[in-house]
C-alpha cells in the first residue's frame, strides 16, 4: 500500500494512547536505523519556529539537516523539511517502503499515525548530520523522546493537552520535562513552577538544565537584533530565534547573521496578502503573545476550536483586537459544536457571524488551530 494510503488508514487523533507500544517496537527495529545527532524540541508554544530557525542555521552554516514538525497544514511532507525544503513524495515513498521492510506487519499495523511517520522521518533523515526533532504533544510519553539526544530545547510551558498532560503547570512541565537525557536548554518561562521542577529534575537526574541566557552574550544580542530586523520579527518570534541561537552556541557552532535569511516556519503570524495574517496558535499562551504582536491593531477573528480548549478564556484574551469573530466551519471530530461557541461569544459581549468570505477594506486573523488555518486556506486558494 503506497505512503498516502496507508497513512489514510490510520487515525490521526486517539482518545487513549498506548505510551508502551513506540518504545518496544524501537528496540526491535534501532540496529536498523541510522541516527543523525538529534536537538529534541519539547515545550508547548513556539517549537516549530524555533526549530526551523535552528534547522535553516545549521543548513546554512554546511550542515546536512532534518526538521521533523507536525501538525501539517495542507500537505504531509510539511513535516518532514530536508535540507531547505520540504521532503519529495518520492523520497518519503522510498522511507515508506524501507520502513515497511524493517517493521513486522502487526508492530506496523499497531503504530499511531504520529508514531509511524516518527519513524518515517527517521530513516528519511538516515544521511543527515544532524536533526532537530519536535516532540508532539507531549514530552517523557511522546513517540519522538525514544531517540538518544545531543541536545533538548525547552519552549515556554503553558496549559494545553491537559487531558494529557496533566491539569496543573506542575504535572506538566514534569511530563515534558522527564523527557530530558543529558543537557538542556530552558527558554524564558512564564511559570515559576517550570524552573521549580528543572531544578528538581536536574538535581535527581543529575543532568545539564540551562537557561537560554547562559549561551547568549552581547555580541548574540545584536545579531538578534540584527536578523529580528531584517525579518521584521514579532517579539515572540524574537524569543524563539534567540533559543535557536543558544543551541547553536551550545553545540559550539559558528553562525552569521545572513544564516537566518529564510523565512520563520509558515503559519505563525504569516502575512499572505496585504490584509490577511494566519496564525495555528491554538491556545492562551499563544492568544496573549497574538494580541502583544499586533500591538492591539484591530482585526476580523476567523476563529473556531476544538472541545478540548478553553476557548472562552481564549476569545477573553483575543477580545481587545477583536473588530469580530467570524466562526469558520472545519472538518474535524474533535471541533466544538458551533451553538456551544457563539453562546461563549453571546457572554462576552463580542460580535460574531459565520465566516462567508474576505472584504478587502478589513483587516482579518484567522486562528484557532491548524484545522482553522487549512479550511481557511483551501477556501482562500479556491
Amino acid at each position: 500500500m503506497i505512503l498516502e494510503d496507508y497513512l489514510g488508514s490510520k487515525p490521526l487523533y486517539y482518545e487513549h494512547i498506548d505510551y508502551t507500544r513506540m518504545p518496544r517496537v524501537y528496540e526491535k527495529l534501532k540496529s536498523s536505523l541510522k541516527i543523525p545527532k538529534i536537538i529534541h524540541l519539547i515545550g508547548t508554544n513556539g517549537k516549530g519556529t524555533t526549530g526551523r530557525f535552528l534547522a535553516n542555521a545549521l543548513y546554512s552554516t554546511g550542515f546536512s539537516t532534518g526538521h521533523y514538525t507536525s501538525p501539517h497544514i495542507l500537505e504531509f511532507n510539511e513535516r518532514v523539511w530536508l535540507n531547505g525544503s520540504n521532503a519529495g513524495y518520492e523520497e518519503l515513498e522510498d522511507a515508506h517502503i524501507e520502513l515497511q521492510r524493517v517493521l513486522t506487519s502487526s508492530d506496523s499495523d499497531s503504530l499511531s499515525y504520529f508514531e509511524y511517520t516518527t519513524l518515517l522521518a527517521m530513516i528519511a533523515f538516515k544521511e543527515c548530520d544532524y536533526l532537530v526533532l519536535e516532540a508532539g504533544l507531549g514530552g517523557e510519553f511522546d513517540a519522538t523522546a525514544v531517540f538518544p539526544k545531543s541536545l533538548t530545547i525547552v519552549t515556554p510551558i503553558a496549559y494545553d493537552h491537559e487531558s494529557f498532560l496533566g491539569s496543573t503547570i506542575e504535572q506538566i512541565a514534569t511530563t515534558k520535562l522527564n523527557a530530558i537525557q543529558n543537557s538542556a536548554i530552558l527558554a524564558h518561562q512564564n511559570y515559576n513552577e517550570v524552573y521549580a521542577i528543572a531544578d528538581k529534575i536536574s538535581c535527581d537526574k543529575s543532568l545539564n538544565i540551562y537557561r537560554v541566557d547562559d549561551f547568549l552574550d552581547n555580541i548574540d544580542r545584536q545579531k538578534i537584533e540584527d536578523i529580528s530586523n531584517n525579518s521584521s520579527l514579532v517579539s515572540y518570534l524574537i524569543d524563539n530565534l534567540a533559543l535557536s541561537i543558544a543551541a547553536l552556541n551550545f553545540l559550539k557552532i559558528k553562525y552569521e547573521v545572513s544564516d537566518f535569511q529564510n523565512p520563520p516556519l509558515f503559519g505563525r503570524l504569516t502575512t499572505i496578502s496585504e490584509n490577511i495574517i494566519v496564525d495555528v496558535g491554538h491556545n492562551a499562551l499563544a492568544a496573549s503573545s497574538i494580541v502583544e504582536a499586533l500591538n492591539k491593531k484591530k482585526y476580523i477573528i476567523v476563529y473556531n476550536s476544538y472541545k478540548d480548549k478553553n476557548y472562552k478564556e481564549i476569545l477573553s484574551i483575543l477580545k481587545p483586537i477583536a473588530l469580530r469573530i467570524e466562526i469558520i466551519e472545519i472538518d474535524d471530530q474533535r471541533v466544538e459544536l458551533i451553538e456551544l461557541i457563539k453562546s461563549t461569544l453571546n457572554n462576552l459581549e463580542i460580535e460574531y457571524n459565520i465566516f462567508k468570505d474576505i472584504k478587502p477594506e478589513y483587516n482579518y486573523l484567522v486562528f484557532g488551530s491548524f484545522s482553522v488555518v487549512e479550511a481557511f486556506l483551501r477556501e482562500y486558494n479556491e
